[in-house]
């Protein structure tokens, strides 16, 4: 076997290692994880996450998750909670415990200190008969049969299943909260993601020009209007309304197919019932219309007004495509 085929070989079983491991979650779920999201669900505190090693890495993900949908958390390293970090966790916070192990020494010293504190604990655990899994309130059972690291050792599939686990309660509190797309948007205002969610067309359009002719415009006042605009379009307008479309694509068609330009006029150039799109319509819609007809800009409207143009550039340049 070669280089490359061993290459493959081991990282197909590492990937068949880990979704075996994922798929037998659902197996060891009990009524300690629907009692835990309630728990969560009803708390008037936040949501501590600890735990060592590579599962202090884990609890920062689910924190990070749980956050960005609407479960307020917060992370605590297990090692330094137990040197002064412990004045983290306030009244009515709910903490979840991280470990593979459930017996190391951070552990240990740190479950009790919960437990005298009366705050509910919640452990994720791959040994519920552990130190850690007798003490939780209530243990979510994150147990593999291996890890997928060829000597048993390194941190790979346990990790994988706790992260699994803490995606499994963010969802389920998402659910319980209602928790929509709008309430996404409000949480990710930055980045694309965001902006697939609250960026409007009129967000765009209003960034640019605004290219527009009448009927009676003549062919160098088509030609000058899409120059100085710069959208390579511009709109043929009456009464404000839209009537017709001019784009590059039209000039060199017509091009190819007069010899007199001298006596034409936007009436006799441009293509009628363009596609449009509303100004308080989502960016992501005017993506869409674009992918369906292959096009690359759309009139905007505001109540049958003709509002202005977006561009496939401007939906680029905002990360939308």
């Amino acid at each position: 076997m070669n280089t490359k085929q061993s290459i493959l070989k081991t990282a197909k079983t590492t990937i068949q290692l880990e979704s075996k491991a994922i798929n037998n979650l659902s197996e060891l779920l009990t009524e300690d994880f629907a009692d835990a999201v309630e728990l969560i669900y009803k708390s008037k505190g936040r949501v501590i996450i600890t735990g060592i090693g590579k599962s202090a890495i884990i609890a920062n993900k689910i924190v990070a998750t749980l956050n960005s949908t609407g479960t307020p958390a917060v992370f605590m390293h297990a090692a330094d909670a137990i040197h002064g970090d412990l004045g983290l966790i306030l009244k009515d916070d709910v903490v979840i415990c991280i470990s593979k192990s459930g017996n190391t020494p951070e552990i240990k010293v740190l479950v009790p200190l919960i437990k005298n504190a009366k705050n509910k604990m919640i452990a994720i655990t791959g040994n519920k008969e552990s130190f850690l899994g007798q003490q939780a309130d209530f243990v979510l059972n994150a147990f593999v049969e291996q890890e997928a690291c060829p000597n048993n050792l390194a941190p790979t599939t346990s990790t994988t299943a706790q992260l699994v686990m803490g995606d499994a309660l963010a969802v389920c509190l998402l659910e319980l909260r209602g928790f929509s797309s709008k309430d996404f948007a409000k949480y990710h205002p930055g980045g694309a993601l965001g902006k697939r969610l609250y960026l409007r067309v009129n967000d765009l359009s209003s960034q640019n020009l605004k290219p527009q002719v009448g009927l009676q415009a003549s062919l160098k006042e088509v030609i000058v209007e899409i120059t100085e605009k710069m959208l390579g379009v511009t709109a043929v307008i009456e009464n404000d309304k839209i009537v017709g479309i001019i784009t590059d694509g039209d000039l060199r068609r017509m091009l190819s197919k007069s010899d007199d330009f001298t006596s034409l006029k936007a009436k006799d150039i441009m293509s009628n019932s363009p596609r449009r799109i509303a100004e308080d319509a989502m960016a992501v819609d005017a993506k869409e219309v674009m992918e369906e007809f292959g096009i690359s800009q759309l009139l905007v409207e505001q109540e049958g007004k003709y509002a202005g143009v977006v561009h496939l550039h401007d939906l680029i340049k905002e990360g939308i495509i």
